[in-house]
């Protein structure tokens, strides 16, 4: 994912940030873009650093290796005003940067190139994000100075490939809907904000479902069981969970989701009692389909032997994060396959 017109989800949390301050700030930048990777990398094509003027830097292209170097390369980069390509080859058994062997065994290129306050690419993502859109990119990291840099890429459609330019769909933030207000709903609203994730909670009750209570929330939505998922209105390819632990909210809280085109739908509860949910529903008339069945993730989580609210919300994320990358969340070690294939 992230070559030639291959959708990208960039690090939600980093992104948001740097094109937040992109948009605000009024003084110069220098914008660090991972644009090639051969082998094996820390992290993938379109990951970024942010060098703000006076400010630091947000975001990050490696582990912490790189990081040091190249705001050496971006102090130069701001002073010229001509961006620059820096490559870093660490395919060798003992390759040296600064002395320390990474062992990283790849090749990545990093483009640097200065910005001008409130860039024209980064307010569109900006607008785009808030829509729930899709903004298609291109940096051109090959060839004339003027010609390098990031763009809006014209159409919608999958870029052709082309030498020295990285093409992505930088996707909106992943929605997550939390039907079920309760208190182990909050470790999980919270960590899915930290993920840079726009989460909606809702529920019946207004002393739950409270600003207080769920701070990180993108928003809250109050009504009776029967018309919480469309006033909640999860798009297509959202994520949805239910954890009302009230049987009779759930039974028409399923009746409305199953149906949805969502990325993945889970109910909090032992398995028996999802199949007496499923069974009512059908009773009722309700067709449950094999695809509802196996979009029904019940109970809801990977076994990691989660006990609390913490480690539920972190079981539930790590599922659904799987869901997202089409993974079947295997050990790493377990893989024959590049991680970031």
């Amino acid at each position: 994912m992230g070559g030639a017109g291959a959708p990208y989800w960039a690090p939600m949390k980093e992104l948001q940030a740097i094109v937040r301050h992109l948009c605000a700030s009024g003084s110069a930048s220098v914008l660090a873009t991972l644009v090639s990777v051969e082998g094996s990398s820390y992290r993938r094509a379109g990951a970024r650093m942010l060098v703000a003027e006076g400010e630091g830097r947000m975001g990050a292209i490696s582990g912490g290796c790189l990081e040091e170097d190249l705001l050496e390369h971006a102090k130069r980069v701001a002073a010229s005003g001509r961006p620059e390509l820096v490559l870093y080859d660490t395919s060798a058994e003992n390759d040296l940067v600064w002395g320390v062997g990474l062992g990283c065994h790849g090749v990545v290129r990093v483009l640097l190139e200065p910005l001008a306050p409130r860039p024209a690419w980064a307010a569109a993502v900006a607008q785009n994000m808030r829509a729930g859109r899709p903004t298609p990119l291109e940096v051109v990291w090959r060839g004339p100075p003027q010609s390098l840099g990031t763009r809006l890429r014209p159409g919608s459609g999958a870029a052709a490939p082309e030498e020295g330019v990285f093409h992505e769909t930088v996707e909106p933030p992943t929605a997550l809907a939390i039907f079920g207000a309760g208190d182990d709903a909050m470790p999980l609203c919270r960590m899915a904000a930290e993920l840079g994730w726009s989460v909606t909670v809702a529920d019946p009750r207004r002393s739950m479902a409270s600003a207080a209570r769920f701070p990180g929330a993108a928003g809250l939505v109050l009504g009776p069981a029967e018309d919480l998922v469309a006033r909640a209105a999860p798009r297509t390819g959202s994520l949805a969970v239910v954890m009302t632990h009230r049987y009779r909210e759930d039974v028409p809280l399923l009746r409305q989701l199953l149906p949805l085109p969502l990325a993945y739908l889970g109910l909090l509860g032992p398995r028996l009692r999802a199949e007496r949910i499923l069974g009512d529903l059908a009773r009722d008339g309700f067709g449950v389909t094999e695809q509802m069945r196996s979009m029904l993730h019940a109970p809801v989580g990977l076994d990691l032997g989660s006990e609390g609210p913490e480690a539920v919300a972190l079981s539930i994320l790590a599922e659904m994060s799987a869901a997202l990358a089409g993974r079947d969340a295997r050990p790493l070690r377990e893989r024959t396959l590049p991680i970031h294939a």
